[in-house]
C-alpha cells in the first residue's frame, strides 16, 4: 500500500484527553487576502453622503451640531421684523385716516431702534444672548401690543409714539444669529462665508415674505392681525433662540482692546458709511418704485415689483455662499459695491426710455443680484474688524447705519418724486450706491496704508 508524501500527510492531529477529543491542526496558516482587500477597497471607496456634503457647502453647515434648532428660532423671529411697519400703517390709517400719521409713528419707532439698538446689542454680548434677549423682547412685544389697543381705544395721538417707540428694544436676532455661527466656526472661513450668506439670503427672504404676509393678514382677517401675529412669531421664536444654549457665544471679560468701542475700531466708519449709504438705496428704491407704479396706475403691483429686486438678492446670496470667492474681502469689497452702483443704473435707464412697469420689474430683479454679495462681504469686514467681545454690538450698528440710511432714502426719494417726477426719483438710489462706492474705496486704502505700515 503507498504510503501519503509529506504533501498530503494528515496535518490535523487526534489526541484523546479524559473525554474530550481534541483536534489540533499544524497546518500553514495562509493571510486571507481577499478579505484585507475588501477592507482596504471599503476604506477608500467614496462616501456618497460625505461627497454630497463637500458639494453642498450649506449641508455641511447645517451638520453643525445644535445648528439646525437656532436657525428655526431665528427665522420665526426674524419674519415679523418685514410685518410690523406694514401691520402699523394699515391699523392706524385705517383707524385715524391719516397716512402721515402712521408714516410719523413708524418712522419714530425706526428712529428710537437707531437709538435703542446698539445699547440692546452691548448688554447682550456683556451678559449674554439669552439673558438680555428674552426680557427685552417682553418688552417690545409690549410695546406693540400697547399700540394696537391705543389704536381701538382711539387714545391721543402722542401716545401711539410712545407705544410704537417702545419696540425699539427689539433684539438684533441676525446679529444673534451671526455671532453664534461666527463662534462655531471659528477658524473655517470658508465655513463662515457660506454662514453669512445664508444669513443674508435669510433677511431678504423675511423682508420679502413679511409684507405680504402682513397685508395679507390685514386685510383679509382685521386690522389688527399683523401686529398679533407678528408678537406671537417674535416671542416663539426668541424663546425657541434663547433656548438652544450649547450654541450661544460665551461672554467674555472686557479688557484691554476688547473695550474699545467698535466705533473705533480701525476700519469701521467708513464701513459704517458704506452701511448708511446702501440702506439710502433700499428706502428711497421702495418710495419711488412705489410711486413710480401708482403714477401707471398699477400701484397695487409695487409690492410684487420690490419684491423681485429681493428675490435676485436672496438667490444670488445663496449662490454666492455655495462659491468660494477669490482674494481677501478687503479687495473684494470695493468691487462688490461698484457692481451695485452699476446694475443700480438699469432701473433708472428703464424708467427714462422705456416707461414700462415690467421692463423696470425685470432691471430690479436684476440690479438685486448685486445686493447680497455686497451686504454678505460687507457683514465679513465687520466681523473681523470689531474686537473680540462685542460682536452683536458691532453687527447692530452696521444694522443701524442701515436703518438711518433707509430713512434718509425714504425722505429724498419722496422729495424728488414730488417735487421732480418718479421716473427722476430712480436718481437717488444710485447717487447713494455712488457715495456707498466711495466710502469703500477710501476704506480700502485705508486698510492697505495699515498693512502696509
Amino acid at each position: 500500500m503507498p504510503q501519503p508524501s509529506s504533501e498530503e500527510a494528515p496535518s490535523v492531529l487526534f489526541t484523546v484527553t479524559g473525554a474530550s477529543l481534541v483536534a489540533a491542526d499544524f497546518g500553514p496558516r495562509r493571510r486571507d487576502r481577499s478579505a484585507g482587500q475588501a477592507r482596504k477597497r471599503q476604506a477608500h471607496a467614496p462616501d456618497p453622503a460625505r461627497k454630497s456634503s463637500e458639494r453642498n457647502p450649506y449641508r455641511r453647515l447645517f451638520a453643525v451640531p445644535g445648528a439646525r434648532a437656532f436657525t428655526v428660532g431665528n427665522l420665526v423671529a426674524r419674519l415679523p421684523m418685514g410685518m410690523f411697519s406694514v401691520s402699523a400703517v394699515v391699523m392706524i390709517a385705517g383707524s385715524r385716516g391719516s397716512y402721515a400719521l402712521a408714516g410719523g409713528v413708524t418712522a419714530a419707532g425706526l428712529a428710537a431702534t437707531a437709538v435703542v439698538g446698539p445699547w440692546t446689542a452691548r448688554l447682550v454680548d456683556r451678559y449674554g444672548q439669552a439673558r438680555i434677549a428674552v426680557p427685552a423682547t417682553l418688552i417690545a412685544a409690549l410695546g406693540s401690543l400697547a399700540l394696537l389697543l391705543c389704536v381701538r381705544s382711539g387714545a391721543p395721538d402722542w401716545t401711539l409714539f410712545a407705544a410704537y417707540a417702545a419696540t425699539a428694544t427689539t433684539p438684533n436676532t441676525g446679529g444673534m444669529s451671526r455671532a453664534r455661527w461666527a463662534h462655531l466656526l471659528k477658524g473655517d472661513a470658508k465655513a463662515l462665508h457660506t454662514a453669512n450668506s445664508f444669513e443674508q439670503a435669510a433677511d431678504e427672504l423675511c423682508f420679502m415674505l413679511g409684507p405680504v404676509l402682513a397685508a395679507f393678514l390685514c386685510s383679509a382677517l382685521f386690522p389688527e392681525a399683523g401686529t398679533l401675529t407678528g408678537v406671537v412669531l417674535l416671542l416663539t421664536g426668541v424663546l425657541v433662540f434663547a433656548a438652544q444654549r450649547s450654541t450661544e457665544p460665551p461672554v467674555r471679560t472686557r479688557t484691554g482692546a476688547r473695550n474699545v468701542s467698535p466705533l473705533r475700531a480701525p476700519g469701521m466708519a467708513p464701513l459704517l458709511v458704506v452701511f448708511l449709504a446702501v440702506g439710502a438705496v433700499f428706502g428711497a428704491m421702495e418710495v419711488v418704485t412705489i410711486a413710480f407704479a401708482d403714477a401707471r396706475g398699477h400701484r397695487s403691483a409695487a409690492g410684487a415689483v420690490l419684491a423681485l429686486q429681493a428675490a435676485g438678492s436672496c438667490a444670488a446670496g445663496l449662490l454666492y455662499g455655495a462659491l468660494k470667492p477669490a482674494g481677501p474681502a478687503e479687495r473684494r469689497f470695493p468691487w462688490c459695491v461698484a457692481a451695485l452702483t452699476a446694475l443700480l443704473t438699469l432701473p433708472l435707464l428703464a424708467a427714462h426710455l422705456t416707461g414700462s412697469l415690467l421692463i423696470l420689474a425685470g432691471t430690479l430683479l436684476v440690479a438685486g443680484l448685486a445686493t447680497a454679495p455686497t451686504m454678505i462681504t460687507g457683514m465679513t469686514l465687520v466681523q473681523r474688524r470689531t474686537p473680540e467681545g462685542r460682536l452683536n454690538e458691532g453687527m447692530t450698528l452696521a444694522v443701524t447705519g442701515l436703518l438711518g440710511g433707509i430713512a434718509c432714502g425714504s425722505a429724498s426719494g419722496g422729495w424728488v418724486v414730488e417735487h421732480l417726477s418718479a421716473t427722476a426719483g430712480y436718481l437717488v438710489p444710485v447717487s447713494a450706491a455712488a457715495v456707498a462706492l466711495l466710502a469703500a474705496g477710501a476704506g480700502a486704502i485705508g486698510a492697505g496704508r495699515r498693512r502696509s505700515g
